[in-house]
This record gives structure tokens, sequence and C-alpha cells, in this order.
């Protein structure tokens, strides 16, 4: 096992394109740690510069205390995982498996040893002597994991690695990931892409927008307590509504509702808000159908609202409805927009999603009552986006 860190690390191309910018992040011995953010962030050549197979153009990238920038790939102990299984297809998963260690010219007993423990350890012991082609995806990315886990390495790099499976396997293959790292223990740096692999699987996520490293956190921190729209906005699914409002003596207007604040709201936005102004960000699961609310609605606020489409999931009812006016235009969530491949969709403004209980009578095409729980709003300033925290 061993501590990564990175200390202002830079990516510079020689047309002048940073790819990664001031990055600093320092991984614990034996953490699980997630990289992620949209296409093209820098999240993929960060991780390459940690392998060695990217020049770090300026800072230092130490592993257990010492600095290995100059060093080649073979000699940082550490093994990588790609997107592609990058198998040989006229090997059997067993040789495959034993290639890394013959080539370390390790004793033939010992490379055995290796190869049966970690088969055991992912489950492939009854497919040692198949080729790679007649196994199914989840099986040959096993196989690209044994062969890294073999080697038995300081760090354990892993590059979007179940990218290329179907949604139900990419599920039970990250069950597999997180079993693998808990039981090995090996520090580990995963990327990818996926917001929801990223919160189920690390210890911490690093989030970047590109190439910034935008905020480190638990998940749990960064879905409660999100550094900035961007974060806010890319945790969560389906992302977090965000509205203009405007600051009004004991209370804040949003465009369907008035919320009162209690003190400490109010302290927050008199010293973050701008001349009364401040974007409000609330999760669709902070509202609920208010005809199941019952005696909670004293913690919250009802308002009508007009339902334009339903979406039942079977454990839940996502519930589109529509306001005025309150709409907000800021550079990162329309690089949110952009990455989630909607930015030339017609226009979602004035409309918000609802994440309701299954049992809901909310109908399409008319109006309903919704509760919003208003201990749960966020806010975040309207010129940089930055969080306004509520002590």
């Amino acid at each position: 096992m061993a501590t990564i860190t990175l200390d202002d690390i830079t990516k510079r191309y020689g047309d002048g394109y940073e790819a990664v910018k001031h990055f600093n992040l320092e991984v614990a011995d034996g953490e699980f740690l997630i990289l992620v953010g949209p296409s093209g962030c820098g999240k993929s050549t960060a991780l390459r510069m940690v392998a060695g197979l990217e020049d770090i153009t300026e800072g230092r990238l130490l592993i257990d205390g010492d600095v290995v920038n100059d060093r080649a790939p073979k000699d940082r102990d550490i093994a990588m995982v790609f997107q592609s299984y990058a198998l040989y297809p006229h090997m059997t998963v067993g040789e495959n498996m034993a290639f890394p260690l013959k080539l370390a010219k390790l004793p033939q007993e010992e490379i055995d040893k290796r190869v049966g423990e970690t088969a055991k350890i992912l489950d492939l012991e009854q497919h040692l002597d198949r080729k790679p082609a007649n196994l199914s995806g989840g099986q040959r990315q096993r196989v690209a994991m044994g062969r890294a886990i073999v080697r038995s390495p300081k760090v354990f790099l892993m590059d979007e690695p179940l990218s290329n499976l179907d949604a139900k396997l990419r599920v039970q293959m990250r069950t597999e990931v997180s079993r693998i790292q808990s039981r090995l223990e090996t520090t580990m740096i995963y990327v990818t892409h996926d917001q929801t692999e990223a919160m189920t699987l690390g210890d911490r996520v690093a989030v970047m927008r590109a190439g910034v490293l935008q905020q480190v956190d638990t998940p749990k921190n960064l879905y409660e307590h999100p550094d900035n729209l961007f974060v806010a906005g890319f945790i969560g699914s389906p992302s977090m509504n965000f509205f203009s409002a405007a600051v009004e003596g004991d209370s804040i207007k949003l465009p369907f509702v008035d919320v009162p604040l209690d003190d400490q709201h109010k302290a927050a936005l008199r010293d973050g808000a701008i001349r009364g102004e401040v974007i409000v960000g609330i999760r669709p699961e902070h509202f609920e159908d208010a005809a199941l609310v019952g005696d909670q609605s004293v913690h919250g606020v009802t308002f009508e609202a007009p339902i334009e489409v339903t979406e039942s999931m079977g454990s839940e009812v996502y519930a589109y409805f529509s306001y005025e006016g309150g709409d907000v235009s800021h550079e990162e969530l329309r690089d949110l927009a952009v990455d989630a491949g909607a930015a030339d969709l017609p226009d979602n403004a004035g409309r918000a999603v609802a994440r309701l209980d299954a049992e809901t009578t909310v109908q399409q095409g008319k109006s309903s009552k919704l509760w919003m729980d208003s201990s749960r709003m966020q806010f975040f300033h309207p010129e940089d986006g930055r969080a306004i925290r509520v002590s």
C-alpha cells in the first residue's frame, strides 16, 4: 500500500492547452478515491500522470513520500486497468493473468500460487482454461483486474473500467470492485464519468471541471454540502433544481412560493446574497405530494403546482412541474447541460422535477399540491456560483 500526493500538478501540451491545472490532492494509504467529472475535464489525464503515461509539466508527484516524476511506469509499482480489457485473445484466462509475472521472471510455483489466489478472489477459478472470446463482458473485465491484482502493486489505477458494460452488469461489477478493494486494502484511484459509480464506490470523491479540482469530500458531504453550483448540479440524480430568488424581509421569494426564513438562514443570506438576490437549489427528493406529508408539513411549505409530466419508476414517481420566472443562467450550469448532451434540446426553463412517493395521486396535466422541505434549501452566490453556507 502507498500514499499518493499530487503537489500543484499541471499538464500543459505543446499548443499551450492546460488539461490539468494546479492540481493538489493527497490519497491516503489504502484509500479508495474516485476522480469524477464531465468528459474532457482532465480526470484521465491526471490518472495517466500518476501512472507515468503522461509527462508532468509542473509540480511534483510523490508515492510514499518519494518524488517519482522522472520514474518510468514500471518503476512506480502501480497497476492500471483500462476501459478496454486489452486481453490477449490467443491466451487462456490463466495465461493472461500470469503474463505480467512471467515478464518479471517469477518462479512458476509462485506464479501458479498468485494466479490461483487471485482467481479465487475474482470467482474465476472455473474459467482459467477458457479463452477471452468465450467469456462475458463482466468476466473479461474481472480477468483484466486479475492481471493487475496478481502483481500485488502498491497502487491500483482504474480508468473507467466498467463503461463498456451494460447497465445491469455495471451495477453488479460496482459491487465486485468495492468488495475487492475492501479485501485487498490497496490504495486505489478510480476514474469515472458516472456520478452514481462515484457516490457508491469511493471513500472520498474528487470532482473535476475543466482541469480544475472543484471539491474533494465524502459522498455524503458532496451531496449535502457542495462547494459550488457545478458540484451541486453534478452530484445527484435527477439533478438539483435551481431557482433565482429574492430575499425580502423575513422570507425568500421563490418563483412558486414564499418561504419564511429562520434566524440562521437570514444571517447567512444577509452576508452572502447580492442586493437581496440569491440562487436557491432544491433536490427533487426534498419535494413530496402534500397529501402524503401530514403533520411534517409544519417543517416546510405547501404550494400549488401545474404537473406537466409524470414518470413512474415503480418505487417512486418523478413529477415535472412548471413555474414562471426565476430561471438561472450560469456558466457552471451550462457546462453541465453540455456534458449531459442537453445543450441542444428544447429549453427546460420554467420546469422543475419532484421525486415523489409511489403512493402519490398527482396526475399529468392537472394541478396538485406539493410540499417542499424548506430546511433542505441550499444557497449559491449569483455571480461566482459558490455556496453560501448556513451554520
